[in-house]
């Protein structure tokens, strides 16, 4: 079994924050923005000199390419799908094409699509795109994007497909309500957000955390209404604590919490996770991996430490005992000790990779002992990459990718139950075991699982 990974969060999976966030679409509400219009600057116009480029690296911290560059479209087309209960949408085409992009848009009205929700027509944007955090962008780091959008973009004069929403539900202005009791004004979310830390680095950390990289999107849990508990630190302990599961992935703490958030980690691990999607304490997965591969792994040094620090600062939202290594299982199985339900299976599937005594290999094969994943309340995230397996990206900041196979249609619903509970209990993880009922709910609930033709192919 190779990689199990240390956040929940393969890019062939939509990001965990589009399914949460699109889910508000039967709220209601009206918000009014006063925003000068300026019209688009002319092409001719000069520039200064990197405003391009920075705008580029604007649009990486907020992963703009994640949700409105669909495999196979022209970049910034827009045409990747959302799937709900109540339909489809598709993301947007946010190139400068003035029919089917934002080409018209001034920077006033981009800046009010981008930071409250509103388009051009004044109707509202559905809250996928998550204004609730870009409210805190800067007015320098808006007009950046403006430019870039405006004149660093090839125009691409396509539309994405029609969203497949019956009516009522398919109405806009109910969205207006949501925006106006969830999302923060511009004014007010800048003043949470700044002057927060004396300490610049700190600073610059939450700003990217609580703003452009959006992280409460995924990280913080969410009410019956869909809005997170809480958007910045100043909210409390919940900001960042987990956000539930999402398209059968658990989205851990990022917080302090010793066994299932980032108590253990050190700066430069959370640096290394960032940049190469791998750590010596986990590697990447789930709706975390296209995160790393559109955009943290392009993420300047200064700014990676600069989160890590942030992150590191932050208490735990939960009281937990501290995870200590117990060698009682890697005992056992040395000395070929295969009793144990799971045990077995885990010598002749796992143990090639992830070793006997859990530890896996450095960065190429993260650990299952002292995993934050393998140690949540909620074994879904295990239980998921068993059935599916996964891949570790080849990138710039990582040259080679690795592979854990799907094991759905080689291991019965209860060889994976007995698996993940042994895996779960031995080497100090102490966390309950799994029935084969919960193998079986994670499976049905996997579609590209449910005949061996549609097994993904790593």
């Amino acid at each position: 079994m190779t990689p199990l990974l240390s956040r929940s969060t393969g890019t062939k999976r939509r990001p965990f924050r589009r399914c949460l966030m699109m889910a508000g679409l039967g709220l209601l509400g009206l918000m009014n923005a006063s925003l000068s219009a300026r019209p688009a600057q002319a092409e001719e116009d000069p520039l200064p000199a990197g405003l391009i480029e920075e705008g580029h690296y604007q649009a990486v911290l907020g992963d703009c390419a994640a949700c409105h560059t669909q495999p196979g479209r022209p970049a910034y087309s827009g045409g990747m799908p959302f799937k709900l209960p109540i339909g489809t949408i598709y993301s947007t085409n946010i190139s400068p094409d003035p029919v089917h992009g934002i080409g018209r848009y001034s920077e006033a009205e981009f800046a009010r699509a981008v930071q409250l929700g509103i388009r051009k027509d004044g109707s509202a944007l559905y809250p996928a795109m998550p204004y609730p955090s870009y409210a805190r962008l800067s007015k320098a780091d808006i007009h950046a994007l403006y430019v870039f959008f405006q004149r660093g973009v090839t125009p691409q004069p396509v539309d994405p497909p029609a969203n497949g929403i019956i009516w009522p539900l398919s109405m806009r202005w109910p969205l207006h309500i949501w925006r106006w009791l969830f999302s923060p004004s511009i004014q007010a979310a800048q003043l949470r957000t700044n002057n927060q830390f004396s300490d610049p680095v700190l600073a610059r950390g939450a700003y990217l955390v609580e703003g452009p990289g959006h992280c409460g999107a995924c990280h913080s849990p969410r009410s019956i209404a869909l809005n997170e508990k809480a958007q910045t630190a100043k909210d409390g302990p919940l900001f960042l604590s987990g956000g539930g599961v999402v398209e059968q992935w658990v989205v851990p703490s990022i917080r302090q919490e010793n066994r299932t958030g980032l108590g253990r980690w050190s700066e430069q691990d959370i640096v290394a996770f960032l940049r190469t999607g791998r750590a010596r304490t986990g590697a990447s997965f789930g709706g975390m991996t296209p995160v790393i591969v559109h955009s943290a792994h392009a993420f300047k040094d200064d700014d990676l430490h600069a989160i890590a620090r942030y992150l590191m600062q932050l208490a735990p939202a939960r009281k937990e005992k501290p995870w200590v290594y117990d060698p009682t299982t890697t005992e056992e199985l040395r000395r070929a000790d295969v009793s144990r339900p799971g045990a077995q299976t885990y010598i002749d599937r796992c143990a090639a990779c992830h070793r006997t005594d859990g530890a896996g290999y450095g960065t190429v094969f993260p650990p299952l002992a002292g995993n934050p994943v393998v140690m949540t309340d909620d074994a879904t995230s295990l239980i998921h990459i068993i059935l599916a397996g996964d891949s570790t990206h080849a990138l710039r900041t990582s040259a080679s990718a690795f592979t854990m196979p799907s094991f759905a249609d080689t291991l019965s619903d209860k060889e994976i139950a007995d698996l993940v509970s042994f895996i779960r209990q031995s080497w100090g993880n102490n966390s309950k075991g799994v029935k084969e009922g919960a193998v079986r709910r994670v499976r049905q609930h996997l579609p590209q699982l449910e005949t061996p033709a549609q097994l993904p192919k790593n």
